[in-house]
């Protein structure tokens, strides 16, 4: 199993928008083949580090490599990616083995 841990920056004032276009296709990974859990997450308010006001993190996990990587080239992540295309300042991801 992997997790994965993706912090995505949106531009000033655009998080909303990547994470209408995020939501919009939780539902089609979590049917993926090999996908345990996947999906957005936001700073509480009372975190002592916070990402900031730009950023979501999605919090994944897969049954394999092999099954991320499917993932990766898979319709739904594609048309996040077109979706929001200009609208991310960075992506940061995060491929974890479980300790």
């Amino acid at each position: 199993m992997l997790h994965v841990v993706a912090v995505i920056t949106a531009q000033p004032g655009q998080r909303a928008a990547v994470l209408r276009e995020l939501n919009a296709i939780v539902p089609e990974v979590r049917l993926e083949e090999g996908c345990i859990e996947y999906g957005p997450a936001l700073d509480h308010e009372d975190s002592p580090r916070p990402f900031g006001a730009d950023s979501l993190v999605v919090l994944e996990k897969w049954e394999s490599k092999a099954a991320l990587d499917q993932h990766l080239a898979a319709p739904p992540l594609r048309a996040f990616i077109a979706a929001t295309e200009g609208m991310v300042a960075s992506l940061a991801v995060h491929v974890l083995n479980p300790a």
